[in-house]
């Protein structure tokens, strides 16, 4: 009797393991936000299987993503070129890239773009701008990036620009600010946004920004890659009377992967670590020679071991989807990695080829496949067909 139950045990095992990759593969898969592109520009090849960073082609294919949105992002500190002219050269590098490899990824502009992309078997590449800087004040440059391919834009990084407020400017009392939230040309860009259907995205933005937009726009808003702030009270999560009035838009909140917004206990562990490696961590920095983002990354894998044991997990990051969830419903939550622009990753979440183990953990708690498939793609979907011309 023993014997039968083990083996009718290892057979549950087994469907289970099967049917969540199944379901996987089946929906369509949605990443909000990634920052693939810096490393393009330090010259990898994301057409080809990587050994470093988070993101490529074969990568993508075996997380079974759909789409995401590439990330145009801009160093605010970074003054050697306008940041005009840096956008423009990231957005030529992510078109290139998919010119370079036709046959496994293309360029999406619109809803029915992303419905025959997938037909073709092909990855879609949307093109987002993190931080409207490269903007200045030029109403007349946003609509030259919408003809570039941008279709979602983020009016701050973590620096403000001239008509917008963000959300560590707000929240650093240090700081003066001479206004919060937008001005009459902040509203002016908003308003444009909804007439060109650009998605306007809120991770990023000041309270009293995020308040203004809502106010502003009359289109669904999102947040592609954050978390919440009931959860840990992390300036760039999400309070819930923001959770609701983004789910009341029909937009979505997209769970940001970073360790650092999902659990409160992880920055004071990872600042004790470093200090013990503070020696190998200062080597590094001076010898290295790429950018920021892809230097926190090496740094991450310098330290693999000793991150491990510290790492919030792929149930801890689900967490923050139940949340939601259970706050404002199933119809306004997604998944917004943030990958290649983290240095280290939830345990059991190393890259994008983990991502079915997100399908296993939600179909552990319960999820209905038709709620999986919303959470994974759906909603992204259905904000994309009302917003993009």
């Amino acid at each position: 009797m023993l014997i039968i139950t083990l083996i009718l045990l290892s057979l549950t095992a087994f469907q289970t393991h099967l049917d969540y990759k199944k379901i996987h593969h089946d929906a369509y898969v949605f990443d909000g936000h990634n920052d693939a592109v810096h490393r393009l520009l330090e010259g990898e090849d994301l057409g080809l299987q990587t050994t470093k960073g988070h993101i490529d082609i074969p990568r993508l294919k075996t997380g079974g993503v759909d789409a995401s949105f590439f990330s145009v992002w801009v160093p605010p500190a970074n003054k050697s070129k306008s940041y005009f002219n840096q956008a423009n050269s990231q957005i030529e590098a992510l078109l290139n890239f998919a010119k370079k490899y036709p046959a496994s990824i293309r360029v999406a502009l619109t809803a029915s773009d992303l419905e025959k992309i997938r037909k073709e078997g092909k990855i879609a590449l949307l093109i987002s701008m993190e931080g409207a800087h490269p903007l200045g004040d030029s109403i007349q440059n946003l609509d030259y990036f919408y003809s570039k391919g941008v279709r979602s834009i983020m009016p701050t990084w973590n620096n403000s620009t001239s008509w917008a407020t963000s959300a560590e400017d707000e929240t650093n009392t240090s700081k003066k600010l001479k206004f919060k939230g937008l001005t009459e040309l902040g509203k002016r860009f908003v308003q444009r946004m909804d007439e060109l259907g650009i998605i306007i995205d809120v991770s990023h933005a000041g309270e009293k920004t995020f308040w203004d937009i809502i106010e502003t726009s009359k289109n669904p808003i999102i947040a592609s890659h954050s978390s919440v702030w009931n959860i840990f009270q992390h300036w760039r999560n999400l309070k819930d009377d923001q959770i609701k009035a983004i789910a009341k838009t029909g937009g979505l909140v997209a769970v940001n992967f970073a360790p650092y917004f999902l659990d409160k206990t992880f920055s004071k562990k990872v600042e004790a670590m470093r200090k013990r490696h503070d020696v190998k961590i200062k080597a590094l920095k001076k010898s290295w020679k790429g950018s920021a983002l892809s230097r926190e990354e090496m740094i991450g894998r310098m330290l693999k071991e000793e991150y491990a044991k510290i790492l919030p997990t792929i149930s801890d990051l689900v967490d923050h989807l139940d949340y939601i969830v259970k706050l404002v419903g199933v119809d306004y939550v997604g998944l917004g990695s943030d990958f290649d622009g983290i240095g280290v990753t939830p345990k059991g979440l190393d890259d994008v080829s983990y991502y079915p183990e997100i399908t296993k953990e939600l179909l552990k708690r319960g999820y209905s496949e038709n709620d999986i498939r919303k959470i994974l793609g759906g909603n992204f979907l259905r904000v994309i067909e009302k917003v993009l011309k």
